[in-house]
C-alpha cells in the first residue's frame, strides 16, 4: 500500500537537521517536512507550559497544511517537556527525542559518563529518572549548556566563542574518567569535530539520532504507514524565522544547497 503522506520533524532551530539526516538516510523512500521554529529559539529557557502551547501550534500546523502521517519531536527539551501532553491530544504516531542514557550505560567501561544538554533539559525529570533508571551507581556529569544551542543555530563550529563555552562546560569531563559523552541536544552533533578537540582524550560522543530513525521506522510499520514507492523521497523545508538565514545555515551543517520557505504558525 502507498503512503506518501509527509512526516513532520521539527525543532526550535536546525539543531532537528541532525535528526533528519538519520531519518532520510534510514527511511530513504519516506517524504519530510522540517520545520525550524525560530521565532521562539531557543527552547532551553522555556517553561513547560509554554512548549506544550507551541509544540501544539506546530502539530496543527503539520496536520492542517501538511497532511502528516506521523511527527518527530526533533528536540530533546521538547520532549522532555512536552510530548506526554502531545500524545493524549493527538492520534498520529509521535516519536521523541531524549538524551541516549541507556546507549551510554552500556558503552561505558569506565562507569563514569558525562552528559551535555540545555539548562531545560539537565534540570528535567525525563533526565533525572533516565539516569536512575540506566546508570544508578555511575559517576555522572549531568551539565546544563546555556547558549551553547545558540552558537550552533548562528552557524558556528569551530569560533572562538564555540572554543570558549566548551573549555567551560567540559573542564571537569577532561579532567575525569569519562569515557562517553551523551550529547542531550540535537544541535550538538554538529560540534563533534570541536568537542573531541577540548577534549583531548579517547570519548565516545553518543546521539540519539540513529536510535530515533530506527523508532519511526518500526512506528511506521507497525501502523502500516510506510511509503512502499521506489523513488527517494522528498523534503520541504520550513522556518517560523527567516528563511535566508535558516538556508544559509542549513546549507552549511547539510553540505548541500537548502531553500526553506516562511511559515506562519
Amino acid at each position: 500500500m502507498k503512503n506518501n503522506r509527509p512526516i513532520g520533524v521539527f525543532d526550535s532551530g536546525v539543531g532537528g537537521l541532525s535528526v533528519l539526516k538519520e531519518l532520510k538516510r534510514l527511511l530513504p523512500n519516506e517524504n519530510f517536512i522540517f520545520l525550524a521554529d525560530q521565532l521562539y529559539v531557543p527552547y532551553g529557557e522555556k517553561t513547560a507550559k509554554e512548549l506544550v502551547k507551541l509544540t501544539s501550534k506546530i502539530t496543527d500546523y503539520f496536520i492542517k497544511h501538511h497532511g502528516i502521517k506521523a511527527m518527530v519531536v526533533a528536540c530533546n527539551t521538547a520532549t522532555c517537556s512536552a510530548i506526554g501532553e502531545l500524545r493524549k491530544k493527538y492520534s498520529l504516531p509521535i516519536v521523541g527525542t531524549v538524551p541516549a542514557i541507556k546507549v551510554a550505560a552500556e558503552k561505558t567501561i569506565s562507569k563514569t559518563v558525562a552528559v551535555i544538554s540545555t539548562p531545560s533539559t539537565s534540570k528535567s525529570a525525563v533526565l533525572k529518572k533516565l539516569i536512575k533508571n540506566y546508570c544508578g551507581g555511575f559517576k555522572i556529569f549531568n551539565i546544563g549548556c546555556k547558549n551553547l544551542e545558540d552558537v550552533v543555530e548562528h552557524g558556528e563550529l569551530n569560533s572562538n566563542e564555540v572554543n570558549k563555552l566548551l573549555l567551560k562546560y567540559l573542564q571537569k569531563v577532561k579532567n575525569s574518567k569519562a569515557d562517553c559523552l551523551v550529547l542531550g541536544c540535537t544541535h550538538y552533533p554538529f560540534l563533534k569535530f570541536a568537542i573531541k578537540k577540548i577534549i583531548k582524550k579517547p570519548i565516545k560522543l553518543i546521539d540519539g539520532g540513529r536510535a530515533i530513525a530506527r523508532q519511526t521506522g518500526s512506528l511506521l510499520a507497525n501502523h502500516f504507514l510506510e511509503n512502499n514507492e521506489k523513488k527517494a523521497g522528498e523534503t520541504l523545508y520550513f522556518t517560523t524565522g527567516n528563511p535566508v538565514k535558516f538556508s544559509k545555515v542549513a546549507s552549511k551543517l547539510l553540505r548541500k544547497n537548502i531553500q526553506a520557505k516562511k511559515a506562519v504558525i
